[in-house]
C-alpha cells in the first residue's frame, strides 16, 4: 500500500501511545497526538485551550445531547462556533487534511471513525487488563497505585463518553477495528511487528 493511516485508540496505560511512536520511527511516518489540538486551533482561529478542556472528553451528562459527527462546521460568530461539536469538527478537517496529504499515525480522537469511509485505513485499539494499565500508569506517570487504578477508571470512562457522543458508537465494540492487541500478553515490540505486518500485506 503507498499511501496508509494508521489510527490508534488506547486504554489508559495500555502503551498505545508508545507503540505509536515507536510505528513512526519503523515506518518512517508523522505521528500525530496531542498537535492535532494546535493544528485544529490554528485552522480555526479558536483559542487553543477551548480544544483541550474537550480534548478526548465530554461535559458530564451532556454526552447524549451531541449530534454524530457529520462533517459540517458552524460559521464565526454563530452561537455554535466554539460548541464541543464544532471543536470536534474542526479537529476533524485535520485528521482529513491530513490523511490527504499522505501516510501517517494518529492517536485517538475517533480518527478511526472520521475516516471510516477510505480504503487505506488501519483502525486499531490497544489495551490491557487493569494490573497491566496500572503497572505502566505507575511506571509512566509516576503514579502509585490507587491514584493509577483512579486516573485508568477516569480516563476510560471520558474516552468511551466522547467517542459514543460524536460517533454514535461505542468505544470498546470491536467491530469498530481492524486489529485489537492485548499488551498484557504482547510486548510493544511485538505489537509493532504485527501492525507492520498488516501495512505490509495490504
Amino acid at each position: 500500500m503507498d499511501k496508509y493511516i494508521i489510527t490508534i485508540a488506547r486504554g489508559f496505560g495500555s502503551g498505545g501511545r508508545t507503540i505509536g511512536k515507536m510505528l513512526s520511527q519503523r515506518l518512517g511516518i508523522p505521528y500525530y497526538d496531542k498537535d492535532l489540538i494546535k493544528m485544529a486551533s490554528e485552522e480555526s482561529g479558536i483559542n487553543e485551550a477551548l480544544f483541550g478542556q474537550s480534548d478526548e472528553k465530554v461535559k458530564s451528562g451532556l454526552f447524549s445531547k451531541h449530534k454524530v459527527y457529520s462533517g459540517e462546521i458552524a460559521s464565526p460568530g454563530g452561537k455554535d462556533f466554539v460548541s464541543e461539536e464544532n471543536l470536534f469538527s474542526y479537529q476533524a478537517e485535520i485528521i482529513k487534511e491530513l490523511a490527504d496529504k499522505g501516510s501517517c499515525i494518529i492517536i485517538g480522537r475517533c480518527a478511526d471513525f472520521i475516516l471510516r469511509d477510505r480504503e487505506n485505513v488501519i483502525k486499531t485499539f490497544i489495551w490491557a487488563d487493569k494490573s497491566t494499565c496500572i503497572k505502566n500508569a505507575k511506571t509512566v506517570c509516576g503514579l502509585d497505585e490507587k491514584e493509577a487504578e483512579k486516573q485508568i477508571e477516569r480516563i476510560d470512562r471520558e474516552r468511551s463518553a466522547y467517542y459514543k457522543a460524536h460517533t454514535g458508537k461505542d468505544w470498546d465494540d470491536v467491530r469498530n477495528y481492524d486489529l485489537c492487541l492485548d499488551t498484557s500478553r504482547l510486548s510493544f515490540e511485538k505489537c509493532v511487528e504485527i501492525i507492520k505486518y498488516y501495512v505490509d500485506v495490504l
